[in-house]
C-alpha cells in the first residue's frame, strides 16, 4: 500500500487528513469555484486602481500552497498556479480563532487550497488577497522536496527545489511543480507545435493522421517495435516514419500534406535519441529538394521569432543565428575541403576503404560504400556544422527513397540540416518511379543483412500506389523534440520530453550529474 512506506512526517499528513474528515470537512472536495487565475486578479486590481475605483476586487483563487508563515493572529502563505504566485493574508478579524487555528494545524506545503477574499496592497507594496474564507481542495500527504532555506524577516522560509537529474526525469511532476523554470520549456514546446502547423497551415498544407500500427514498416533506416494483433493474428509494427503513408495521399491528390506524432524506434538512448519521439513530416507535390531548402530555413527562422522574439539562440555554449539565408555544403565538396579525400576518385567499396584506412579513419568492415561516406561525415562534417547548414547530395545507397541526380546515377537530391553540430531535419526530392522504386527495395534486401536498422523491407503496396502516378514531389522531416532543444537551450531531450524513457539504473545520468 501506498501508507506503508510513509515517514514519520509523511504519516503526520495523514493524521491531519483523517483529522479533517473527523470534523467533517472533506480534503478532496469535489468541486472549486475558482474565478480567477493569480495573474487576472493582480491586473483586475492594478487597472482597478488605476482608474480610482472604490470598488473592491473580490475573486476567487485557488492553488499549491508555496510558503506559509504564521504569526500567532495571522497568517501569510503564497499560492501558485499556472499563472504564477500570489500572497494571501489571513487575520483572526476576518477569518475567526477557531479558523485560522486550522490553517494553522492542518495544512501544509504542497495542498491544493482555495481562497475567497478582497484584493489589496500591503505596506510593502505587495498586491495580496485578504482572505475571508478558505478551504481544503486537495491534502498533499508527500511533501515537496526541499532543500533551499531562505531567511525573511527574521524567520526561515522553506522553498520546494528539487536538482538530482535522475529523480527529475523519473518523477517529472515532482519537477514541474518545484522547477517554474521547466514548466517555461513545457510552454516553449506547446508554442512551437502551434507556431510549426501555423507555417504549414498558412501555405496550404493539410494535417492528416497515418497509421502508427503498421504491417510493414518503412520510410527510414530504424529498427522498429514489433507487437501482436490477436483477433486478425496478425505481426505489426510501431511505425518508423510517416513517409510511405504520406507518399500514398500524393497519389490520391492531395498536394500538400503533413503530420505532426510520435514515431518509434527500437534503438539505443542518448542526449539526441528517445525511443518514442515526436516527428513533423510534410510533402509537396511539384516541388524539389530546393525548394524545401527554402521553406525550411523560412520555417525554422520565423518559428523561432515567433515562439522567442528573436531568431538568434543559444545552444551548447554558441551562439547560433537562424536567419535566411543558411549555409550550403556539398557533401563531395566538403569532403575535399575537410578530409582531403574526393569521394569521386573512389567509385567502390574497396578503393574507398583502402584510402580511409590508409588515413587510420576508423569504420565497421563490410559496410557499403555509402555507409563509408556517411562515416566521413560523421567524422570531419558534423562537428563544423554548428550554423545552419544544408549538407547535400548524398549517396543512393544510403537513400533508398530519394531520386537520383540527373547527371550522377550515384548521388541522390537528399538533404540534412544541422545547426549546433546536430542533425535536426532531413529531406530529399521523392523518387516518383515505381520500377525504380521496386529496384532499390531489392538492391537493399540483397545488399543489407536481414537485421541491419538500414534496411527497408519491400512494400508491394506502395508501390502499387505509385505505379497509379505520383507527382514529382519535394519531402521533409523535422526531429520536433530536437528542434525544441535547441530553442529552449537545453543539451539533453530528457528535458523537452514530458516522460523520458530511462534505463533502470541509468549510467547517462550519472555522468551527467559529475
Amino acid at each position: 500500500m501506498l501508507t506503508d512506506d510513509f515517514s514519520d512526517l509523511e504519516l503526520q499528513r495523514l493524521n491531519k487528513l483523517q483529522q479533517m474528515r473527523e470534523k467533517g470537512v472533506e480534503p478532496y472536495p469535489t468541486r472549486s469555484y475558482k474565478n480567477s487565475t493569480n495573474a487576472e486578479a493582480v491586473q483586475a486590481f492594478e487597472k482597478a486602481e488605476a482608474a480610482g475605483s472604490e470598488e473592491p476586487v473580490c475573486v476567487v483563487l485557488a492553488g499549491r500552497l508555496r510558503a506559509i508563515r504564521n504569526m500567532g493572529k495571522l497568517s501569510f502563505a503564497h499560492i501558485e498556479d499556472s499563472s504564477g504566485k500570489l500572497q494571501l493574508f489571513m487575520r483572526i478579524n476576518e477569518l475567526g480563532e477557531e479558523k485560522l487555528d486550522s490553517f494553522v494545524r492542518l495544512y501544509d506545503l504542497g495542498d491544493f487550497i482555495e481562497a475567497r477574499g478582497q484584493m489589496v496592497l500591503t505596506r510593502r507594496g505587495e498586491v495580496t488577497l485578504q482572505v475571508e474564507d478558505f478551504r481544503m481542495l486537495a491534502k498533499a500527504l508527500l511533501p515537496l522536496p526541499a532543500d533551499k532555506d531562505e531567511v525573511k524577516d527574521g524567520e526561515v522560509v522553506r522553498h520546494a527545489q528539487l536538482t538530482d537529474p535522475e529523480t527529475r526525469y523519473r518523477q517529472r511532476y515532482v519537477d514541474l511543480a518545484v522547477n517554474p523554470e521547466v514548466r517555461d520549456i513545457f510552454k516553449i514546446r506547446t508554442n512551437t507545435l502551434k507556431a510549426l502547423r501555423e507555417f504549414l497551415d498558412d501555405r496550404g498544407f493539410q494535417e492528416v493522421e497515418t497509421p502508427i500500427l503498421q504491417p510493414i514498416y518503412g520510410g527510414a533506416a530504424a529498427k522498429p517495435f514489433t507487437t501482436y494483433h490477436n483477433q486478425l493474428h496478425q505481426q505489426l509494427y510501431l511505425r518508423v516514419s510517416f513517409e510511405l503513408y504520406l507518399k500514398r495521399l500524393l497519389v490520391g491528390g492531395l498536394d500538400r500534406v503533413y503530420e505532426i506524432g510520435r514515431d518509434f524506434r527500437n534503438e539505443g538512448v542518448s542526449f539526441k535519441h528517445n525511443p518514442e519521439f515526436t516527428q513533423l513530416e510534410f510533402y509537396m507535390a511539384y516541388a524539389d529538394y530546393n525548394t524545401i531548402m527554402e521553406m525550411t530555413e523560412q520555417m525554422v527562422s520565423e518559428v523561432a521569432q515567433k515562439v522567442l522574439g528573436t531568431q538568434k539562440i543559444h545552444f551548447d555554449g554558441q551562439e547560433i543565428d537562424l536567419t535566411p539565408p543558411w549555409n550550403r555544403l556539398q557533401i563531395r565538396q566538403g569532403l575535399i575541403d575537410h578530409a582531403g579525400i574526393d569521394i569521386n576518385l573512389y567509385p567502390d567499396e574497396d578503393s574507398l576503404a583502402a584510402v580511409m584506412k590508409e588515413k587510420k579513419i576508423d569504420f565497421k568492415p563490410g559496410i557499403s560504400r555509402g555507409k563509408m561516406i556517411n562515416t566521413l561525415m560523421e567524422t570531419y562534417l558534423e562537428p563544423i556544422m554548428i550554423q545552419p547548414t544544408f549538407l547535400y547530395d548524398y549517396p543512393r545507397d544510403i537513400s533508398p527513397l530519394a531520386k537520383a541526380k540527373p547527371d550522377d546515377p550515384t548521388t541522390v537530391e537528399r538533404f540534412e540540416g544541422y545547426i549546433g553540430g546536430m542533425e535536426l531535419c532531413n529531406a530529399f526530392t521523392e523518387l516518383n518511379d515505381p520500377l525504380d522504386q521496386e529496384q532499390r527495395f531489392l538492391e537493399m534486401g540483397r545488399t543489407y543483412s536481414e537485421d541491419e536498422e538500414e534496411r527497408n523491407p519491400m512494400d508491394e503496396d506502395y508501390l502499387r500506389a505509385m505505379a497509379y502516378g505520383m507527382p514529382p514531389s519535394g519531402g521533409f522531416g523535422l526531429g520536433v523534440d530536437r528542434f525544441v532543444m535547441m530553442l529552449a537551450e537545453q543539451r539533453t531531450l530528457r528535458e523537452v520530453i514530458l516522460f523520458p524513457h530511462l534505463r533502470e539504473t541509468d549510467q547517462e545520468i550519472v555522468k551527467e550529474k559529475k
